[in-house]
């Protein structure tokens, strides 16, 4: 009977792992309040890691080396009651293939974020129903998250979880919280979604698969043609920009990407044109140029 129930366990652990998606680390940091020993924060931090770490996202199965690992980072403000206002920062990576280094996929500041909390509530997604504006921006997040690493390993590989996060932004609007309107500016949550969906801006899907699955997962093997493939996604970049300058995605592509781009064309063997790549780059990232000066 021990060894029935001994079986049974591991099958259940197992299940349990294969369903989780994401290997995330949530901080809540409120030292702006001037009050971040009060146990809400605590409570709070500690209920979004199980959250996020803990809810079936998606029916796709993850085994635990292929969970995402990411962080998100929140600031609060000011409180006041239940009532909170910060800001939250979100970072997602992945491995690249046949080496130990991480790469990062994404880096978005989002500063539009207030929410309701009452320390102990509990938090659930349901995906045809708004519950509250904290749930909602994490589950965005969430999703955003799935659909970049997805995009990263197969060629428009995120779609369905950006419809998903696009269906959080759809019932969210519920809240009147900012960030989930088309009049939220430039930065919003509903921009982000928006510009991933839209064929406007399809040339950065194409780079976000090219620069790592074409590129990076193969320089273990050969360097120059990884490095190729990666001036390749970088000119798609730039035909993106040439259509819609400066836009929300290319910013917060090269916002994860300068330091590594850098590293990737500093030393080892050159590109085909590289005096086309340093044109490339200083047209879709001039605030990098002191960065791009340091490619040899």
């Amino acid at each position: 009977m021990r060894k029935i129930l001994t079986i049974i366990m591991f099958f259940a652990c197992l299940q349990f792992a294969s369903a989780q998606q994401l290997n995330c680390e949530v901080i809540v940091n409120a030292d702006q309040t001037g009050q971040a020993n009060l146990s809400v924060f605590k409570t709070l931090e500690r209920a979004l890691n199980e959250f996020v770490n803990q809810t079936t996202w998606t029916d796709k199965k993850f085994q635990n080396h292929e969970r995402i690992n990411c962080s998100m980072f929140i600031t609060i403000n000011s409180f006041e009651g239940e009532s909170f206002n910060g800001t939250i920062q979100v970072q997602s990576s992945r491995p690249v293939y046949g080496t130990s280094m991480i790469t990062p996929v994404f880096n978005f500041n989002d500063e539009q974020f207030s929410f309701s909390y009452r320390e102990y509530q509990p938090l659930n997604y349901s995906q045809n129903t708004f519950n509250s504006n904290l749930i909602s921006v994490i589950s965005f997040y969430v999703y955003t998250i799935l659909g970049m690493d997805a995009d990263t390993f197969e060629l428009e590989g995120g779609t369905a979880y950006y419809e998903e996060a696009n269906r959080v932004v759809t019932n969210a609007q519920q809240g009147n919280s900012q960030g989930w309107r088309g009049s939220d500016g430039q930065r919003s949550r509903f921009r982000l979604n928006a510009d991933l969906l839209a064929n406007t801006y399809a040339e950065y899907r194409t780079a976000l698969y090219k620069y790592h699955r074409l590129g990076l997962d193969v320089m273990h093997e050969d360097v120059l043609a990884g490095k190729n493939t990666i001036a390749e996604a970088l000119n798609d970049l730039e035909v993106m920009n040439n259509r819609r300058n400066n836009s929300l995605l290319l910013r917060a592509f090269l916002d994860s990407k300068a330091d590594e781009i850098t590293s990737v064309y500093s030393g080892g063997p050159a590109v085909e044109d590289s005096r086309e790549l340093m044109e490339t780059l200083n047209n879709i990232a001039p605030r990098y140029a002191r960065n791009w000066r340091n490619i040899q």
